[in-house]
């Protein structure tokens, strides 16, 4: 059938937007996956609802994948949109591929109804579950009650699930371990024991979800992608939400370290759902990729991370604190949450976000690094707060990952955080390898001594008691080691130098 032929049909009312109408197609496809290149064969007639769109770059993505494939023509849909993006005309007139603007009031059914028997019996399930599809999506149905319903068409039984292994919707008996699958994967979909796991989405691991299939899908891959792509419309329209929200934390955070007054902070903190009295927490986050060149920046992929490890219950405002540039070297580097407490300690929180930070450990090449600062109340002490969480975060970054809270920043490892790693290994190199190259030219325990007496408290006996020998030879050992070094250790401040430089080795 030509593309001519189609457009005569007076009461389907298509509209031919770019192409030959002469090109002819031999069978019809419907799909809503944003790369469906590897279900199509070649000539067909692509039907889409345009779900997969979302910026003006996706027209492009989606088209390549249908020229790749050697399609005959594409029918996107108003239904969702409204209306077809310039961007995909333009993206289909590159290719030479016709583009057919099928308008809001004809349904993908009655196109295909009129198509008649060249319709295959497998595209008319795919019509008639897309149909339903658009139709819950319509009528505001939530992601439990569209995974409910696509699951059941597909006869595919399993979970969505967080990277740091929270079940978001469906059923899983081990979601840590399934996540961790998802998270070392080399490729997916992979086989993993019993599951067969998909990825949804074509975001980062760390912040994504994985849909773990019941069974051995890997021979009918089309219908975890199916169920994927469902799931990933509806985390797209949740995200859509979420940019307010983020756009109203980061002024709250750009007003708290520029010159706002306190009534506009309240006002600020009321809009992100936190009450004058209503105690809170301040996090920073960074996921640093060391060696990467594409995918998320640090903060942003911190950001989302973050959200996740929280149950999507706060938004991260990633480099929040960049507009004023006030913060030197803590906010702008880092996203940053204002979490409502509601009635648990930040030790808790704390610890949910540890135990999904020890999940995500598993994702090789990437580091997560929170700060949790203390609890807080008003708006007066968003400032403080800001700068606290950033100064743990940095610290966590000093350490290679992980949450750091609050009360482990007081310390000298704040001070050894701050200082430029190059300058902490020359300090320690240049104190302590005259100890180091006596100890391996001599198989001796000059630099154990030097720790276990400083631990000590500067106690010959207590030292000799711990290392087991007589305390003559603790003497000599910590006479040996002033002379190799020309420092003194019966001063603080050279006592200071050596526990800070072993600290740091």
């Amino acid at each position: 059938m030509r593309i001519s032929d189609l457009l005569a049909i007076d009461d389907l009312r298509l509209t031919l937007l770019t192409g030959d109408p002469s090109r002819e197609f031999g069978t019809v496809h419907i799909t809503d996956l944003p790369e469906p290149g590897r279900y199509l064969g070649g000539g067909e007639l692509v039907l889409t609802g345009m779900m997969w769109w979302h910026a003006p770059e996706d027209s492009a993505r989606f088209v390549a994948a249908l020229a790749e494939a050697g399609v005959a023509a594409l029918g996107a849909g108003q239904a969702w949109l409204g209306h077809v993006p310039a961007d995909l005309v333009a993206a289909c007139a590159a290719a030479d591929l016709p583009l057919v603007e099928v308008p809001t009031e004809v349904s993908f059914r009655t196109l295909a109804e009129r198509v008649g028997p060249r319709l295959a019996g497998d595209v008319r399930d795919a019509l008639g579950r897309h149909r339903r599809l658009v139709a819950a999506i319509a009528e505001g149905a939530d992601l439990r009650e569209l995974f409910e319903l696509t699951a059941a068409e597909l006869g595919v039984t399993g979970a969505v699930l967080s990277a740091s292994g929270e079940v978001i919707v469906g059923t899983a008996a081990d979601p840590v371990r399934l996540a961790k699958a998802y998270l070392t994967a080399p490729r997916l979909p992979a086989q993993v024991g019993e599951h067969t796991i998909f990825a949804v989405g074509r975001g980062h691991r760390a912040a994504g979800w994985a849909l773990a299939c019941d069974g051995e899908l890997l021979s009918r891959a089309d219908l975890g992608y199916e169920l994927a792509a469902c799931v990933g419309l509806e985390r797209s329209r949740m995200e859509e939400g979420h940019r307010v929200e983020r756009r109203l934390t980061e002024q709250l955070i750009a007003a708290a370290l520029g010159e706002a007054d306190v009534a506009q902070l309240s006002a600020g903190l009321r809009t992100c759902g936190i009450d004058a009295a209503q105690p809170y927490a301040i996090v920073n986050a960074t996921a640093p990729r060391p060696g990467a060149t594409r995918g998320p920046d640090p903060a942003t992929l911190g950001g989302q991370v973050v959200e996740e490890l929280l149950g999507r219950e706060v938004v991260a405002a990633a480099g929040a604190a960049g507009a004023t540039g006030t913060i030197g070297a803590v906010g702008p580097d880092g996203a940053v949450a204002v979490v409502p407490l509601r009635g648990r300690t930040t030790g808790e929180l704390a610890e949910r976000l540890r135990a999904g930070a020890e999940v995500l450990a598993a994702l090789p090449d990437t580091r997560v690094c929170v700060g949790l600062s203390g609890a807080l109340t008003g708006a007066a002490a968003v400032k403080g707060g800001v700068e606290e969480a950033g100064h743990a975060r940095r610290l966590a970054e000093a350490r290679g990952g992980g949450v750091v809270t609050s009360d482990e920043i007081y310390t000298h490892a704040l001070l050894l955080a701050t200082v430029p790693g190059d300058v902490r290994r020359s300090f320690t190199d240049r104190l302590l390898s005259p100890l180091l190259d006596y100890d391996r030219g001599h198989q001796s325990e000059l630099v154990r001594t030097l720790g276990v007496f400083l631990d000590c408290a500067g106690s010959w006996n207590a030292c000799a008691e711990r290392l087991h020998v007589h305390v003559n030879t603790v003497r000599y050992r910590v006479r040996r080691i002033e002379e190799l070094t020309g420092r003194d250790l019966s001063t603080m401040a050279d006592r200071v130098d050596f526990f800070l430089a072993l600290r740091d080795r």
